[in-house]
């Protein structure tokens, strides 16, 4: 059963900081990419960083740039969110994302998180 789980999540105050964690179990895969997106009560779902095994490119977006850092642990089959500085409108529910292939391939493959949440609050 693939799987991504994801932990992490909670109450900071602004300018706080916490570490998010996805750990992906039951496949075995060569290249793909792996990251982060967040959802916002009221507001589209938004990608936030992502990093590719092909090349190690790293994707974040403009909102985090500077803030956030994504990691991986390769042996653990695990990548981390590092959040700093965080504001209250990062406050959103975080949903862990792998991707292999393709959408129009017969070999895509596309794994789902059920979601942490982060809330940025005095």
């Amino acid at each position: 059963q693939l799987q991504l789980v994801e932990s992490g999540g909670g109450l900071v105050q602004p300018g706080g900081s916490l570490r998010l964690s996805c750990a992906a179990s039951g496949f075995t895969l060569d290249y793909y990419a792996i990251g982060w997106f967040r959802q916002a009560p009221g507001k589209e779902r938004e990608g936030v960083s992502y990093i590719s095994t092909s090349d190690g490119a790293t994707y974040y977006a403009d909102s985090v740039k500077g803030r956030f850092t994504i990691s991986t642990d390769n042996a653990k089959n695990t990548v981390y969110l590092q959040m700093n500085s965080l504001k209250p409108e990062d406050t959103a529910v975080y949903y862990c994302n792998l991707e292999h292939g393709s959408s129009d391939t017969p070999g895509y493959l596309a794994v789902w998180g059920q979601g942490t949440l982060v809330t940025v609050s005095s």
